[in-house]
């Protein structure tokens, strides 16, 4: 099946991508994440992810760094706390534009590497998944069986930057006041 792969971090990307391959999946990867600030922080994700792919030889598409975009729909929630509304609406920002993409390109399906995460709602993002992607959504919750643990000993094989929060501003507003 011919995969499009939304990818938040190269860090992420590295299990998820090898389990989809060991499904035998034709992966492409995304790239879009509006949300990760400030834009040196941007870059150095983008730049790992660029780097991934090329070792691991797979087509990466990068999308715009739509900032406006983002802060546009996440206007009013930004005392949110983590993994609240405004996280809601940031998946479903990435998301949409994931399964359009998918759509506009002919993939067969679209997924997400939010799901490796242990501070993300596997369940939410595939519900918002569904919503917007009918029958092109591949529902994983790729952190189980190991999955993030597995992403951390392939980030360090990979020698990649690891970062310590989500990427939005408020995030990491929240992590430096705790």
């Amino acid at each position: 099946m011919k995969i499009l792969l939304h990818i938040c971090c190269a860090v992420c990307a590295t299990s998820c991508l090898e389990k989809l391959r060991q499904e035998n999946h034709e992966v492409s990867g995304y790239f879009y994440n509006p949300n990760i600030q400030p834009s040196e922080e941007y870059l150095k994700r983008l730049g790992d992810t660029k780097e991934f792919a090329r070792q691991e030889n797979f087509p990466l598409i990068v999308g715009d760094y739509e900032v406006d975009q983002w802060l546009k729909q996440i206007k009013g929630l930004e005392i949110e706390p983590e993994g609240g509304r405004r996280c809601l609406r940031c998946f479903q920002l990435r998301l949409r534009k994931t399964a359009k993409l998918a759509r506009q390109n002919s993939f067969d399906s679209f997924t997400t590497t939010l799901t490796v995460s242990p501070h993300k709602n596997a369940k939410m993002i595939n519900e918002i998944g569904h919503d917007l992607g009918d029958n092109l959504f591949l529902e994983r919750d790729f952190k189980k069986q190991d999955g993030f643990k597995k992403a951390q000993e392939l980030a360090k094989r990979y020698n990649l930057y690891h970062q310590d929060y989500c990427g939005c501003t408020y995030g990491l507003n929240q992590k430096q006041k705790r």
